[in-house]
């Protein structure tokens, strides 16, 4: 089974989604957040933005949760903000489907203030700048995360469904 990757910004739903999906599918879920190396939610919890090398461990935790649970089925939840980084997930962990979680920057702002989490609102910004959606070429959906839990589920499992 191909694992599937939520992706997008910090506070565009890939966890609720993400969990959603697994739930949908009796797959398993697992929460990007708990693969970052402590360095690095030491690093955001003071409002750091990670670099492309702060991240290349954490990808690699991620791709080799995709690739080890891949039989029973998985969805994860990382921000893939960049296209080397999906390529890398790819490079290591084989062909994913990637569900896009699109935003905009005052929703992000609200929901980002309204949760408490180890990423403070200061590091939308270096996200936004970061965030490259799906390009045509790589596998998956790009949905706008402003829809209800219903329809963002909804509408990843007919995605997934189509060959």
């Amino acid at each position: 089974m191909t694992p599937v990757i939520v992706m997008g910004v910090s506070g565009c739903g890939k966890s609720t989604l993400a969990e959603a999906l697994a739930q949908a599918k009796g797959w398993a879920f697992i929460e990007g957040d708990e693969l970052h190396p402590p360095a690095n939610i030491e690093k955001m919890s003071h409002g750091i933005a990670l670099t492309d090398e702060d991240r290349w461990p954490f990808l690699a935790n991620v791709a080799h949760a995709a690739r080890d649970n891949q039989q029973q089925g998985v969805i994860l939840s990382c921000s893939a903000l960049k296209r080397r980084y999906r390529d890398a997930l790819r490079a290591d962990a084989g062909p994913l489907f990637f569900v896009c979680l699109t935003v905009d920057r005052a929703e992000l702002m609200r929901r980002m203030t309204a949760r408490p989490h180890f990423m403070p609102v200061s590091l939308l910004e270096s996200q936004l700048a970061d965030f490259e959606p799906l390009d045509a070429d790589e596998t998956g959906i790009i949905l706008d995360g402003a829809l209800s839990i219903e329809a963002l589920s909804h509408a990843a499992l007919n995605a997934l469904a189509t060959p």
